[in-house]
């Protein structure tokens, strides 16, 4: 196997056979635009590229506006200086975006179209051969109307084709010492609001700080659901109980920040829970 050179004991024989698949097609591909989030799948995916590639055949593109925090833009940059891989920061506005389609359960759908056809635009211009984006096998059990537009747009898939998954991704980023293996899950902040209502930069800044504030107390995984003046807090389930016992600063930090209610859910983080919430 041409990448054994990468692997130790830990990392098994069909791990291994994958992360060959996905190297040797992104081979094939040549050059490549990859979609940039500096979550645990595209950073993976960027990885990959480089590794396979040469930062000379690799572009890592991320997408700015107010629904991406500042810590997590941060992230993007750090990881990009760090393996000297060519980075572009591009301005979207998602929340016009969303505003305008009424902020439909499909405005996943929306973004990704503006955002990918931006990337489209940017590979055509300049030579890249493929747009590539980081969905793996488990997405495809989740409520994610953006692949509509990925598969539109023929924005290729190379790890969801290699057939890896979330597991995976994180078991072969830890063993490239990727910032990134243990990382939650995350998504941007409009997935914090309820559907059919308009979304406000306020609103947006309010959720980062809030949730910027609880991961600094320590809970990594967290979402801070709005609906108005009223918070949602969900934490990793197990760590309710902590989130409970600390219940009278964090509400009071909140309270600061301009919500008026806030409630911690029992339930913990759940993806998806703005779906089927009602209040």
């Amino acid at each position: 196997m041409q990448d054994n050179q990468y692997f130790g004991v830990n990392v098994n024989q069909l791990l291994q056979t994958k992360y060959t698949m996905l190297s040797d097609n992104l081979k094939k591909i040549n050059s490549l635009v990859v979609a940039f989030s500096g979550g645990v799948d595209s950073t993976f995916l960027l990885f990959t590229a480089l590794q396979s590639l040469g930062k000379d055949s690799v572009l890592a593109v991320t997408a700015c506006s107010p629904t991406f925090p500042k810590s997590e833009l941060e992230e993007t940059i750090n990881f990009t200086k760090k393996h000297s891989i060519p980075h572009r920061l591009i301005t979207t506005d998602e929340v016009e975006t969303i505003n305008k389609q009424g902020n439909t359960p499909d405005r996943c759908y929306y973004c990704k179209h503006g955002l990918f056809s931006t990337l489209t635009a940017i590979a055509k211009t300049e030579g890249y051969q493929m747009v590539v984006e980081g969905s793996n096998i488990d997405d495809d059990h989740d409520y994610r109307p953006g692949r509509k537009a990925i598969r539109e747009l023929g924005i290729c898939s190379p790890l969801k084709e290699a057939g890896l998954s979330k597991e995976d991704i994180r078991e072969l980023s830890h063993h490239f010492d990727l910032p990134t293996w243990n990382k939650p899950a995350y998504a941007c902040l409009t997935s914090r609001f309820q559907y059919y209502v308009d979304i406000t930069p306020e609103a947006l800044a309010r959720i980062e700080k809030s949730e910027e504030y609880l991961k600094e107390l320590g809970f990594r995984q967290c979402r801070v659901r709005h609906y108005d003046h009223k918070a949602r807090i969900e934490v990793a389930l197990d760590k309710v109980p902590e989130a409970l016992s600390r219940a009278d600063e964090i509400v009071t930090k909140l309270l600061g920040f301009g919500y008026t209610e806030i409630e911690i859910d029992p339930k913990g983080y759940r993806t998806g829970s703005m779906n089927v919430f009602r209040e």
